[in-house]
């Protein structure tokens, strides 16, 4: 009944890249929402959500959303702490915050969504 998986040393490939590539939408999107404030926090969630829906969907399995997910928390942690100099990369005001928050509940909804379905929801998949 299962659907065949790829090689294991794609897969894993695959996995390190959806990684790089979660580290990568948390750092270019805490720029982003900073420079075009309303504007900015929904283009970088618009990214941050398609990076997650596309780790769940190419890879076909819910650690292909979560490892985005876990690369984009881990830029997160390093970008809010401040440094020795007084400098932050996201500060508390309320666009920083709705990124932050509207993220990790992004990251959440697209690990959690059923794995090897169709690509739109209500959308019947494949036959088996």
């Amino acid at each position: 009944m299962a659907e065949p998986q790829p090689p294991r040393a794609a897969r894993i490939v695959v996995y390190v890249l959806f990684f790089l590539l979660g580290i990568a939408v948390s750092v270019c999107g805490a720029f982003v929402q900073a420079l075009w404030p309303p504007v900015g926090v929904l283009l970088a969630l618009a990214a941050t959500g398609a990076t997650f829906y596309a780790g769940l969907r190419i890879t076909g399995t819910r650690l292909g959303a979560g490892l985005p997910a876990a690369g984009w928390f881990l830029a997160m942690l390093l970008l809010i702490v401040p440094r020795p100099e007084g400098d932050n990369v996201l500060w508390s005001n309320a666009t920083s915050l709705a990124w932050l928050f509207a993220g990790s509940v992004l990251g959440v909804i697209c690990a959690t969504l059923p794995t090897r379905t169709s690509w739109f929801p209500g959308v019947p998949g494949p036959p088996r």
